[in-house]
């Protein structure tokens, strides 16, 4: 990909930083809207599962990600430079059902082997689906947690073998 090195998974650095401060952006095929769409993360996972390098994602289910992750096998994980600030918040506010959030925020996409990809990004993750599940109230451990499930929209998380990773260069 143009502008772009291939690298290792192990190359990413701190993951924590990456998904809890710099957030992801959560890009996928929306086939029936013709489009990409994106939604901004800041909740998920870096690591080693079933010998695989692998990112988990976690969407509630009244986002229209979770719709779109249901129907592909396949998305992208972009992490966005500090100047990308707003199109994340904008990407994390607003619904693909009912805009262009992409377009809306400035961001463009490329397609790697039927994937959508963030050309603005820093670092893109190509990611196919391995699992998915629902977080279940009854498996709880610390009540204290639930408090981020006010109205019990628990996420899916989605584990997925992270197949490429790309750094701009």
């Amino acid at each position: 990909m143009e502008g772009f090195r291939r690298i290792s998974a192990v190359e990413l650095g701190n993951a924590l930083k990456l998904i809890g401060d710099d957030w992801m952006l959560i890009t996928v095929k929306d086939e029936e809207g013709g489009r990409a769409n994106a939604m901004t993360a800041s909740w998920g996972a870096l690591g080693v599962l079933w010998h695989k390098d692998v990112c988990i994602c976690y969407v509630r289910p009244q986002r229209h990600t979770h719709k779109l992750l249901r129907e592909q096998q396949r998305f992208s994980v972009a992490f966005m430079p500090e100047e990308y600030r707003d199109a994340l918040k904008l990407c994390g506010t607003k619904s693909g059902r009912d805009t262009d959030k992409l377009s809306e925020s400035g961001l463009h996409t490329v397609e790697l082997d039927g994937v959508p990809m963030v050309k603005e990004a820093s670092i893109l993750l190509v990611c196919k689906k391995l699992y998915e599940d629902e977080i279940k109230e009854e498996c709880f451990l610390e009540s204290e947690v639930m408090a981020t499930y006010k109205a019990k929209d628990y996420h899916t998380f989605y584990i997925c073998e992270i197949e490429e990773v790309y750094e701009r260069i």
